[in-house]
């Protein structure tokens, strides 16, 4: 499996999960919510633990963390945009920049990078760590997450 047609008819098989009840919050206004950024780059920082396959944790990246190691192993990720402009696929720079215009209300002191590249451990992903990852969102004040999924 190498072609992205290939990959996206194995993509379009894979089991989805049904909940009887949707989850639901209402945030405050924009202008008075903390944002997050939750990526599936794999973005870590140099001295953090790399992705690896299957790795279903995530890394909790700073606020003023910009150099940044994109950590995607497929063969069919372009990683030029992330190499021209972090802000391609971690935008930090532009909630920077809504808080400073009072668009939001304030970003958050922590982001967090999952590795996207992920087959049947999404399982894994919605039991365990999303949960772990939620709480550290919340931990935070935590009122909207920007999703950028690489």
């Amino acid at each position: 499996m190498s072609a992205d047609s290939d990959i996206r008819a194995w993509a379009a098989g894979l089991p989805a999960p049904e909940f009887d009840t949707t989850a639901w919050t209402t945030p405050p206004p924009l202008a008075g919510a903390t944002v997050a950024i939750v990526t599936t780059a794999a973005l870590h920082r140099r001295d953090d633990e790399p992705f690896g396959p299957f790795d279903v944790g995530y890394r909790v990246i700073d606020r003023t963390d910009r150099d940044l190691v994109l950590g995607h192993w497929s063969p069919n990720f372009d990683r030029e945009g992330f190499a021209l402009d972090l802000d391609v696929v971690f935008p930090i720079d532009r909630l920077e920049e809504l808080a400073a215009d009072g668009t939001i209300g304030a970003v958050a002191p922590h982001h967090l990078a999952f590795a996207g590249n992920q087959d049947d451990t999404v399982t894994k992903v919605r039991l365990d760590t999303a949960p772990k990852a939620a709480q550290q969102l919340r931990h935070d004040g935590v009122d909207v997450v920007l999703l950028t999924p690489v």
